[in-house]
């Protein structure tokens, strides 16, 4: 009895052991794209994000092309930026199209009333913001003022942008230089109009969107794909009065998402670089909330929808700490470090999941405001750790998504606990797998065994590795980068089983084929 009991007992260890921290990819099997779209990202006229961002102008010393920054655009082909979301943001719904075009020594300026009440030049509109978009080789999103505009000023826009027909928008396009339209695909319709957009209730903003689609009208070859104001976090009864309502595929084709993780309260959401393992665990935690949003709002969309012909837009999210000390409050200006790079890498996670809703997403913001790609003091530029989950997550690009299940020790703080892995595994036209995976667990290693079901011929090609020596490292202006993509070695492979060593606090790709 005492021998059965050993054996009972020593198995039962064995099979919690198996089950412990394993990925099962099935990489024969996928229908879902991850749209490349999902990596994309939003630039407000905010602090520094346009004026010191990416714009310094033509005479200005640092070098640039058209104005526009050249190592800002060279940093940002580098994770290969799909689209672009401006002008805002709360900005939107206060900013006059008219106001940025035609000789900008003749544009009227404008006072800033959302952040730091200070004055705007309209030097950056809209023939600067698509020389960008060109520079970048990436998709404009526009968002259209329903705040405080009208409804022929959102349709002229869009004529002006896109019409090449005889008209008085397609003259004054051609008067200012762009004798072909651009055909501007992605438009938003108002911005946060629960909020700073005008503050409505869900049911008149339903009438609103499906007023001012009327009128935005399609030219030429391009269809136009309308984003909705959507809710904020979890407002499900927006959402569902949108659906019902806002006559979805019809009126708009897309339906946006704003979420931010906010570690503390918004009065005092705590500092971006001085932080314990509370301020880790509690942003992960808040950041992990993002798959129940996900959930609750496609099944909203799901009743109403069933053809899936609305994509979900999550086109606000990210981390968003104090401002660092000594900055303009209304600027939003924040460091970012490691936390924010595992953030980063499991709200793309998430993304990735739910790929057959999720079509677009947009982080906030691109350069030296809130979770930022970049940052830029005079000539000099850093890339953030956040630069580098994108570069690395550049594989999943317009990928099929790989079905997989993934079974994780629990990263426990306190008396809450969280999973300890993220991950995506995908596959590219050319048969790649890669798959990325995340170490929530700040303290410790983690042995992965992978299985790739139907992957008998898949060979580890490369593997890499985001981390840092501590929980708030970060890239800083003169000195050596604490976080960047390194080589990794920690992976062995056994027929068709990987043995992945996690480092804590880590990012890691691996790349088969």
């Amino acid at each position: 009895m005492r021998l059965l009991s050993t054996i009972i007992l020593s198995f039962s260890f064995f099979y919690v052991v198996a089950q412990s921290n394993r990925l099962i990819i099935n990489t024969d099997l996928g229908s879902e794209r991850i749209s490349r779209h999902i990596y994309g990202h939003f630039s407000e006229h905010l602090g520094r994000c346009i004026y010191g961002g990416y714009w310094v102008g033509e005479d200005s010393d640092i070098p640039n092309y058209n104005g526009i920054r050249n190592d800002v655009v060279d940093a940002l082909k580098e994770i290969g930026v799909p689209n672009l979301r401006w002008p805002g943001g709360c900005f939107a719904d206060e900013y006059h199209w008219m106001d940025g075009i035609g000789p900008r020594d003749q544009r009227p300026t404008m006072i800033n009333t959302n952040w730091g009440g200070v004055t705007e030049d309209n030097s950056f509109g809209t023939h600067e913001f698509l020389e960008l978009c060109r520079q970048l080789d990436c998709e404009p999103v526009i968002c259209g003022n329903l705040g405080s505009g009208s409804v022929r000023e959102m349709s002229q826009w869009v004529e002006y942008l896109n019409s090449d027909n005889v008209s008085p928008m397609t003259d004054l396009r051609k008067v200012n230089g762009q004798e072909e339209p651009w055909g501007v695909k992605y438009w938003g319709v108002g911005n946060e109009n629960w909020g700073c957009g005008g503050n409505m209730p869900p049911g008149y903003y339903a009438n609103e969107v499906r007023r001012y689609s009327t009128f935005i009208k399609n030219y030429g070859g391009n269809r136009l794909y309308k984003i909705a104001c959507g809710p904020n976090s979890a407002d499900y009864n927006w959402m569902e009065t949108l659906m019902k309502n806002g006559a979805p595929g019809r009126s708009f084709q897309g339906i946006s998402l704003h979420y931010y993780t906010v570690c503390n309260t918004w009065a005092q959401k705590g500092s971006a670089t001085e932080f314990d393992e509370g301020g880790w665990f509690t942003t992960l935690k808040k950041t992990l909330f993002m798959d129940e949003l996900l959930k609750k709002h496609i099944n909203i969309m799901d009743k109403y929808d069933p053809q899936n012909r609305v994509g979900l837009i999550v086109d606000e999210w990210g981390n968003w700490h104090d401002v660092e000390p000594g900055t303009n409050p209304g600027f939003l200006y924040q460091q970012n470090t490691l936390r924010d790079a595992l953030v980063a890498a499991v709200n793309l996670d998430l993304f990735n999941k739910y790929c057959r809703r999720v079509k677009m997403a947009n982080i906030a913001q691109t350069v030296n405001v809130l979770q930022a790609m970049i940052l830029t003091k005079g000539s000099q530029l850093v890339r953030t750790p956040s630069f580098y989950v994108f570069k690395m997550y550049k594989v999943h690009h317009d990928a099929t998504l790989l079905p997989s299940v993934i079974k994780s020790d629990k990263y426990t703080f306190g008396e809450e606990s969280i999973p300890s892995l993220s991950a995506t595994a995908s596959k590219t036209d050319d048969g790649t797998v890669n798959i990325t995976i995340s170490n929530l667990n700040p303290h410790n290693e983690i042995d992965l065994t992978c299985e790739l079901r139907g992957g008998d011929k898949l060979k580890l090609q490369s593997a890499s590795v985001i981390t840092g020596s501590k929980i708030n490292s970060y890239n800083d202006f003169g000195k050596a980068e604490e976080v960047n993509i390194s080589g990794f070695e920690e992976v062995k492979q056994k027929g068709n089983k990987l043995s992945i060593h996690l480092p804590s606090k880590s990012v890691v790709l691996v790349r088969l084929k």
